[in-house]
């Protein structure tokens, strides 16, 4: 048996979760007349965040959901969680990348669906780890920026951060060790 903090995995929720999920697509393009692309559905997130939408750069659509919480809200889960997540996607699909996360676009594909337009979940979230971000240095012409693993590994990647006060490109402040000063 799963620890309070670890996992849960309940595969006949996952397949409930996967198949409602499809439903809900296939709702959406009915709706909207849109092909909206099918998602990888991933049952790997852990800790308090309940779902999560990534569209690669190969537009490959993948969603994640956290397996403890469908387990522990399966009713809730299924009704939010999934159009929460679905509606991300298939607002991406019509109105493209810029639109805000929970903005307006989002929140009348979540009418659509029937559920409510709230940003984040209200689970139990207790024994579940907190995610912690590494943070990182960054300089500008104008001062030192801290910037998360998540930018950090963005840029790494090639993507381009400027300050917004002085408009220059934000460059990496090496550690004493990793530039060889120790």
């Amino acid at each position: 048996m799963a620890s309070d903090a670890g996992p849960l995995h309940s595969p006949a929720l996952e397949r409930l979760a996967t198949e409602r999920t499809g439903a809900l697509l296939e709702a959406a393009a009915q709706h909207f007349r849109t092909p909206i692309p099918q998602p990888v559905i991933r049952f790997d997130l852990r800790g308090r965040t309940a779902g999560q939408i990534r569209i690669h750069e190969a537009q490959t659509w993948e969603i994640r959901y956290n397996p403890t919480l469908l387990a522990r809200n399966p009713e809730d889960f299924l009704a939010q969680t999934l159009p929460h997540e679905v509606a991300h996607l298939v607002a991406y699909r019509l109105f493209g990348r810029r639109i805000r996360p929970h903005g307006p676009h989002w929140r009348a594909v979540m009418g659509f669906f029937g559920a409510s337009p709230e940003r984040c979940h209200r689970y139990d979230v207790s024994g579940l780890p907190a995610r912690r971000l590494r943070h990182y240095e960054y300089r500008c012409g104008c001062r030192v920026h801290r910037l998360s693993s998540i930018r950090h590994n963005r840029i790494g990647a090639g993507r381009v951060y400027l300050c917004r006060q002085c408009g220059e490109e934000l460059t990496r402040v090496l550690e004493p060790r990793a530039a060889g000063l120790v």
